[in-house]
């Protein structure tokens, strides 16, 4: 076990969290705008979780994020930050995390982002 391993990973060792590149598009839409399209995105796959897409930040429309303080912590993860997603029209509290010192187990993930399905238009996958 690594120095930084995440600690859920000893306490439930059935518990999968797996990375492996998204294998083509990711485009986010959020108010009728794109504000994510990347081919460098990652897929994470946990338990029976639906998959989750972390963009690598120049990808993203960052001028859309304001950080906010919310935080939530995960034992196979670490500790996630959190951005309001803004257009001229909408405002979506806590819609973006992201993991800036995440769990060896997922370092792939650092300092990526990852979008709340529920709080944009879409999250579109397509084939390269």
């Amino acid at each position: 076990m690594s120095a930084n391993s995440g600690p859920g990973y000893s306490k439930h060792p059935n518990h999968r969290v797996t990375t492996q590149p998204a294998g083509g598009r990711v485009r986010v839409i959020f108010d009728g705008e794109v504000v994510a399209d990347t081919k460098a995105a990652i897929r994470l796959d946990e338990a029976d979780y639906p998959a989750v897409y972390y963009v690598p930040r120049n990808d993203v429309k960052m001028k859309s994020l304001t950080r906010t303080t919310h935080g939530t912590h995960c034992p196979f993860k670490g500790d996630a930050s959190y951005f309001t997603l803004q257009s001229p029209g909408r405002t979506a509290e806590n819609a973006v995390w992201t993991y800036e010192t995440p769990y060896d187990e997922v370092a792939v993930i650092r300092a990526y982002l990852a979008f709340y399905p529920d709080k944009v238009d879409s999250i579109a996958v397509t084939e390269n």
